[in-house]
């Protein structure tokens, strides 16, 4: 169950305090998708649904040296949704794409705190 609950804190981005945008649409783009993913239920095919819709949103404005870690998150997030709340095929996801989702979201958590204001790990601005 510690890989499901890993899995559920590295989808909802374990979202923390949240400031004004300075970085434009993207920025506003991913306010919504942090509000998305805030108390996500990875078990939630439907809520999962909505949050991938946002993450797709973002990734579109995203810059450039993000696209593919967004592409990551995407990949990511589909699977989890297509999982439909199947704790087992969860915990494979956790397994088998853990290493590849954890250094995505480190880059675009990066950026988002210098670029954004917005801090995806929880720790404050």
């Amino acid at each position: 169950m510690r890989k499901l609950a890993a899995l559920a804190a590295v989808v909802t981005m374990s979202v923390g305090a949240l400031t004004a945008c300075s970085g434009g649409n993207y920025c506003d783009n991913l306010k919504g998708y942090v509000d998305s993913a805030k108390d996500l239920d990875i078990k939630n095919a439907d809520a999962v649904g909505k949050m991938l819709d946002k993450a797709k949103t973002v990734s579109k404005s995203a810059p450039d040296d993000l696209k593919d870690d967004w592409k990551v998150v995407i990949d990511y997030a589909d699977k989890a949704q297509k999982a439909k709340g199947d704790t087992n095929k969860l915990m494979e996801l956790a397994k088998s794409d853990g290493d590849k989702i954890k250094p995505a979201m480190d880059a675009i958590s990066k950026q988002a705190k210098d670029t954004c204001k917005i801090d995806l790990n929880g720790s404050g601005s």
